[in-house]
Formats: C-alpha cells, structure tokens, sequence
C-alpha cells in the first residue's frame, strides 16, 4: 500500500482523525530508532515533544540528508507510530518503503504552499513523528511556535533543512557508496559519517560510522563523543 498522499484541507483532517483513532498518546515517552543512531540522541531515540533537524544543503555538503531523515523513522513506523512529510515532493513511497518505513502509516504532503506552518502544525495535533522541509529562513517565532506546539502536543518536529534552536541536529560530515566494481554494478549502499550536536543533554558532539540506505542490523558501528 502506497503511502497517503495529502492534497487539500480535507484529506489532512481525515489523516489526522485516523491517526488520533490508531495511536496510544503518551504510552512511550521515547519513539526507538535504529540501533546505529541511538547513541546520537538523548535518551536513545525520538523523545515526545522534542525538535531533531536534519541538516541538507550547504549546511551538509556530504549529501545524505534523505536518506538519514528516512532511517530516523524507520524503527518509530515499524512500532507503530503515524509519520508525515511535508514540503519534500522528490519522495516517493518506494524509498521510503526500502528504508523499512510502513507506508500504511505514513503521509506525504509534497507540496504545502507557502502556509506551510499552518500545515505543520496541524500535523502535529495528530501524528507522532512531523518532518518538515525548511523552505528558506525561519523566523524565530515560527519555529518557538511550532517546537512549543510539538512539546505540548507529545510529537516530534524533525526540520529538514537549517532550524536554529533544534535540540539535537543531525548532519552527514562524510560518505562513501559501495556496489560500483570496475565500472560495472549497482549502487547498493553508503557508508556515512553522522554528526549530531545540540544544547542541553545534546551539547556534547557525537559521531557515528554507519551504513545507509535502511537499517543495517549487520553494519559496524564506532560512536566518537568530543569532550571538552
């Protein structure tokens, strides 16, 4: 089943009535996430009412920001969480679903026009995880608005794209593909370095090795905290 695709006010409030019909609010405080992410984010996963930016761009020359964003969710759809994304049409339902995302219990808003904020914010009334694009800078009370919105209503806001004040955000700093031999092959997957810095319990910088795309139960992994 192809993930729901969200066009116009009527088909978000239908989401979001399913959504609040199928989830428990405040069973577990903290969404998982993929073993080889967990030690980047305080208390080990998605904690309920917290803001994770992944950063893209200029912000992230390494590329890799979709693909990190999709292994973020990966492990909270699978334990039966609703997750949107809003503002990024290049997706489409087949990455998503090769990340082990559920797709029966996640919407796609590609294109949300420039109230895209209003969007947002109703999404996360309604659903667990709430990615959204950052089109361009963000005012400062726009994004208090909806971090506070998120932290009252128990979901988690994860910016893709440049979010000053995130708690925690997470940056791909390397990359490297493998499935290329002499020129021949396909692609099959990319090893990565992630970068995860924020404030509070997150002021520490953390960095990981792993593989992406999906989890990658059989990747090594190294986690490289800086003190100082």
């Amino acid at each position: 089943m192809a993930g729901r695709m969200i066009n116009g006010a009527a088909a978000l409030a239908e989401l979001i009535r399913t959504a609040e019909e199928t989830d428990e609010p405040g069973v577990h405080r903290v969404l998982p996430v993929a073993p080889e992410l967990s030690g980047l984010l305080p208390g080990r996963g998605l904690r309920r009412g917290s803001t994770v930016a992944v950063a893209t761009g200029r912000a992230a020359p390494a590329g890799g920001g979709t693909s990190l964003m999709l292994a973020l969710l990966a492990e909270a759809s699978r334990a039966g969480s609703w997750c949107a994304v809003v503002g990024v049409p290049a997706l489409g339902a087949l990455a998503a679903q090769e990340s082990g995302i559920v797709l029966e219990r996640l919407a796609l808003v590609p294109n949300p026009g420039p109230d895209w904020p209003t969007v947002v914010a109703a999404l996360i009334d309604g659903v667990d995880v709430v990615v959204t694009a950052v089109p361009g800078p963000v005012a400062a009370t726009v994004s208090g608005r909806l971090a506070a919105r998120a932290r009252q209503r128990g979901s988690v806001l994860v910016p893709f794209g440049r979010w000053d004040g995130a708690d925690v955000t997470l940056r791909v700093t390397e990359g490297r593909w493998e499935g290329l031999s002499a020129g021949r092959g396909r692609l099959r997957r990319r090893e990565v370095t992630i970068l995860a810095r924020g404030r509070g319990a997150a002021s520490r910088p953390k960095e990981i090795t792993m593989w992406m795309p999906g989890v990658t139960r059989k990747a090594a992994r190294c986690l490289r905290v800086f003190r100082g």
